[in-house]
């Protein structure tokens, strides 16, 4: 049986940075290179990052892209890696956008992969599945492809499929079954979600048994605004056997030797099922079958939920600060536990040296909150100030007749007006703190506690937050090093503080009972009977849906932030602000 080494480049893109992103194509093949690569695989939409959304609608960004890619091969060649096949994902189109006047039918943007050798384009590949849920809407962008691109390399005839492809029976897999390939590619911009990892596997294994193929799945890594893309490439067989997996939130080359039936039908384009045809190539020269001992790319073993989520968070927040080209960031420290993990999340992603963290107290701020925050800061070696908002409080109240809520959210103004002010002063980004089950309810104040431009827990259920804490401190632990996060503020009763011995308790049901009300309702879709059916209190539900869904246009007007859940806010759950329906009539 022929051997290919794959190269599996689990790589970091950046949306609209097509030379940058063609030099990461450069420089990691030639590492794929000099490991005796035979063919080398970049994740979906590579050259364009992923997603690019409406950009498609750009003729002068698809023009550019289509360009990119004929460049990148002939950049290629000039490097010397002409021989080496190379498959990368690009932006294509064979007709103008759908949403145009002169739109064709069955034309259109296509999210395209090539496959480059010898300084051409020799074969491309359209995405036949096109994802529409959660936080796809790949319908509205592309037009689907019906033809299955199989390449014969070494001997070995090889299938090009993307992402979705994938996720759906039928289709490409169904046709490289008919085809008789023995390996199917499979390029990936596959956002993160908690525990994906493990439905990722079985599903990678049902599609090589539909296929009766081995299967190659690359993904990309990095943060792209609210998406991060973990990686966790990994090649299965054709009998399901995972042989080698990459490490996740992290660039990796993952480089395998492959055995693989010969290839035995007869080069040409046939129909196959499911209205698909199969267009056959054949590649010349690729670089010689490694001599020497089986090179093994190894199986990273997954990690604990708390630990891929950290990761997953750090990942989200750098690359939202350094892509948008922000120097530092600059978040308020209450000595509270959200505040505490974004700012311990702020400096495992950019450094102490780019985060400041500014206390804020007011009159109703306890003596120990103010030790908190200072002791996180002496922690974490972050830039610390103290502004207190006080005579700036006084100052408007001397002005305006203002009582209860509304000094309450006077204070969360003042606090948000004095971290702008420091932003536009010195560059800094905001990081707001509050966490999901704050933004579930409403319980923030509209351009005070929710004031900033990048939200690092925004898709983190408040008991999450605190399982995160405890679990970053006993990493610290681990590799003896000084803990981040203050227990005390680990350990106290949350509160906002705006008003005298105020607790969210005061409030809100206890974060205990209240998110799990919450994921039923808003990850899960649960209407009141689902809730009450599942145990809950029926009052308590009546009263934690009418905040959830009086919220809406607060959710609206919040902050990006890193999405780990199957259904974060924004992308993924699209409500209407304006809505009379209610789950109790």
């Amino acid at each position: 049986m022929p051997t290919l080494r794959l190269a599996l480049s689990q790589v970091n893109p950046s949306v609209g940075d097509l030379a940058g992103n063609a030099d990461l194509v450069r420089s990691w093949t030639r590492q794929a290179a000099d490991a005796g690569a035979q063919l080398v695989l970049f994740p979906e939409m590579m050259l364009t990052g992923y997603p690019v959304e409406d950009l498609v609608f750009r003729r002068s960004f698809v023009a550019a892209s289509q360009a990119a890619v004929q460049r990148l091969a002939a950049d290629l060649a000039e490097d010397g890696l002409g021989d080496l096949p190379v498959v990368v994902g690009y932006l294509d189109a064979d007709g103008p956008p759908q949403v145009s006047g002169d739109a064709e039918p069955g034309r259109g943007a296509r999210n395209a992969a090539a496959l480059l050798h010898r300084g051409t384009v020799v074969a491309r590949y359209f995405k036949h599945h096109l994802p529409n849920y959660g936080v796809f809407d790949e319908d509205r962008y592309f037009v689907s492809g019906d033809q299955l691109t199989v390449v014969r390399i070494g001997g070995v005839d090889v299938a090009l499929t993307i992402c979705e492809d994938l996720w759906q029976a039928g289709g490409p897999f169904a046709a490289a079954r008919q085809a008789g390939v023995g390996l199917v590619v499979n390029i990936n911009g596959s956002p993160y979600e908690l525990n994906k990892d493990d439905i990722r596997l079985p599903l990678v294994r049902r599609r090589a048994a539909e296929a009766g193929a081995a299967i190659a799945y690359v993904n990309m890594i990095g943060g792209q605004d609210e998406l991060v893309f973990e990686g966790d490439s990994m090649i299965v067989t054709s009998d399901g056997e995972l042989l080698t997996r990459a490490p996740q939130f992290v660039e990796h080359l993952l480089v395998h030797d492959l055995e693989l039936p010969a290839a035995t039908m007869a080069p040409g384009s046939r129909d196959v099922a499911d209205g698909m045809r199969v267009a056959h190539h054949t590649l010349g020269v690729i670089p010689p079958a490694p001599s020497g001992p089986a090179v093994a790319g190894g199986l990273i073993e997954p990690v604990a939920d708390e630990a891929e989520v950290w990761h997953a968070l750090v990942l989200g927040l750098r690359d939202y600060v350094n892509k948008n080209r922000f120097a530092s960031v600059v978040l308020g420290l209450s000595g509270g536990i959200d505040s505490a993990v974004v700012a311990a999340l702020a400096v495992d992603a950019l450094g102490p040296d780019r985060v400041v963290g500014v206390s804020l107290p007011s009159q109703h701020s306890s003596e120990h909150s103010r030790e908190d925050a200072a002791d996180l800061a002496k922690r974490t070696g972050l830039d610390y100030r103290v502004e207190p908002i006080q005579p700036m409080v006084d100052a408007f109240l001397a002005n305006l007749s203002l009582s209860g809520i509304a000094v309450e959210n006077l204070q969360a103004r003042v606090r948000g007006v004095i971290l702008m002010a420091l932003s536009n002063q010195e560059g800094h980004l905001v990081l707001t703190t509050g966490n999901k089950s704050e933004l579930a309810v409403g319980y923030s104040t509209l351009y005070g506690d929710s004031v900033g431009g990048f939200n690092p827990i925004k898709d983190v259920w408040k008991t999450l937050v605190w399982r995160l804490a405890k679990w970053r401190n006993a990493d610290a632990a681990r590799r003896g090093e000084t803990a981040p996060i203050p227990e005390n503020s680990i350990g106290k009763p949350p509160s906002a503080e705006l008003s005298p011995g105020q607790l969210d308790s005061d409030s809100l049901p206890d974060y205990d009972v209240l998110d799990p009300i919450l994921i039923g309702y808003v990850d899960g879709d649960l209407g009141r009977d689902g809730l009450v059916e599942s145990g809950h209190d029926p009052a308590v539900v009546d009263k934690v849906l009418r905040l959830v869904d009086t919220a809406e246009y607060k959710r609206r007007q919040s902050a990006p932030g890193a999405k780990i859940s199957m259904k974060a806010f924004g992308r993924d759950r699209r409500l209407p602000i304006t809505n009379r329906w209610r789950e109790n009539g």
